[in-house]
């Protein structure tokens, strides 16, 4: 019996040796988990502990996914439709891309232009893998979509950020582009309505940035278009290939459902651009994942092609949202909030709250060097509330909160936020 306990007991440190001998990856060292998906997982760990966490951290729609889009993937399933797939998707998904590119923003593409992946990130990851190489730079305006980074880390690219302040509305100008590019220049990335600021390009501004990148045409565009149909106050949406059609030849469209129909979970995104790009990347996802869930891509076929209506109705209620949400923001002490033109998010500017008395005395004794990180916690630990922080989109004079959560729970999840900052003052 002694033998055994002698062996349970060096059992840890069997594993620490096993770890060393084993270590993880050089390139897991660059990046880091990814912050939303980390507070979401914090809220519900606490919820499940008995804490009423009212959680803002989550980018995706409260809302179930409509009824005729669920009965299209119980048809699938009772016809059998669960084998592979070809590895960029089905010809009818496809065609339903095409067709739904034509229709909303007149671009044509062929099928072998287009592919589906597992979720709009997917898409990403598989591009920048695909079009980039060691040293290559790419226009990152920021803040910006926590995952651009990292997956630029893995690509071993390097992100040259171009920061837009609140005073710029979040959104990048001309001369800034202009300043940015250099000969390593390889590609822009492009998120509008933009996650976390909720700011959209006019059709003005992107005029002026697409005049830059005319003069440089040895640089890819990315245009990230995940929340094209979620704008409010009748803006139009557009993107750089829409304006300027001698550029769609150097431009990724990347988009998917999940936003727009309230499909997270199914797990569909698509990418259209120039074909030999779309072959690329087919060829790296033909190596790790392989094709997208077959029973999800009839569901998002329905969803491009079908009744379009429950787009229209879930914005209306995400314009209500955004009203209320900003409309109280903006009459707390130290606030300033922008009224967001897209997206379901409210990235208000909190730097005057970071000079109160209170925030100045939560701040002694702590490690932390992010002012935002340190409001998040605190708000979390004593307010039962789950913002992001700011200096995961790269601001850290400002937080994020997702409005993608019922009526009820956004006016108390403010509430609390004005409690704390009203204390800190």
């Amino acid at each position: 019996m002694r033998f055994y306990e002698e062996k349970l007991d060096k059992i840890p440190s069997l594993i620490r040796d096993v770890l060393m001998v084993f270590p993880t990856s050089e390139r897991l060292s660059v990046i880091s988990p990814s912050a939303t998906l980390a507070i979401t997982a914090k809220a519900k760990e606490l919820r499940a502990a008995g804490k009423d966490v009212i959680g803002f951290g989550a980018g995706e729609p409260d809302f179930d996914t409509p009824e005729h889009i669920k009965e299209a993937a119980r048809v699938a399933i009772a016809k059998g439709l669960t084998k592979y797939t070809p590895v960029g998707g089905t010809p009818s998904l496809k065609k339903a891309v095409a067709q739904k590119l034509e229709r909303d923003n007149l671009l044509s593409y062929e099928l072998n232009e287009i592919t589906t992946s597992n979720g709009g990130k997917q898409c990403i990851y598989n591009a920048f893998m695909a079009c980039l190489n060691k040293g290559d730079e790419v226009i990152l305006p920021v803040p910006c979509w926590v995952s651009y980074p990292d997956q630029l880390k893995l690509a071993e690219a390097r992100a040259v950020s171009v920061f837009c302040g609140v005073e710029q509305n979040y959104l990048m100008t001309a001369e800034q582009l202009e300043a940015a590019i250099t000969p390593q220049t390889k590609m822009l990335i492009i998120n509008s309505p933009c996650n976390p600021s909720g700011a959209a390009y006019t059709k003005e501004a992107l005029i002026s940035l697409g005049e830059v990148l005319k003069k440089h045409p040895n640089i890819l565009i990315l245009t990230d278009d995940i929340y094209e149909h979620i704008m409010y106050n009748d803006q139009k949406f557009y993107n750089l290939p829409m304006l300027f059609p001698e550029l769609q030849e150097r431009t990724l469209v990347i988009n998917g459902v999940s936003k727009a129909y309230s499909m997270t979970g199914w797990r569909i995104g698509f990418c259209a651009g120039p074909r030999e790009i779309i072959s690329a990347m087919e060829k790296i996802q033909g190596q790790s994942t392989s094709n997208p869930c077959s029973i999800s891509q009839a569901a998002a076929e329905e969803a491009l092609i079908g009744d379009q209506s429950c787009v229209s109705e879930m914005k209306q209620a995400f314009a209500r949202r955004r009203d209320q949400g900003h409309q109280l923001l903006s009459s707390m002490k130290g606030v300033c909030s922008l009224l967001p033109q897209g997206a379901f998010y409210l990235f208000p500017d909190i730097r005057e709250v970071y000079q109160t008395e209170g925030f100045q005395n939560i701040l002694r004794g702590q490690n932390d060097d992010s002012l935002s990180r340190v409001f998040c916690t605190h708000l979390l630990e004593k307010y039962e509330t789950a913002v992001v922080p700011g200096i995961a989109f790269g601001n850290d004079n400002s937080i994020r909160l997702s409005y993608a959560l019922d009526d009820l729970s956004l006016q108390k999840g403010l509430e609390r936020i004005g409690n704390m900052i009203q204390e800190l003052n």
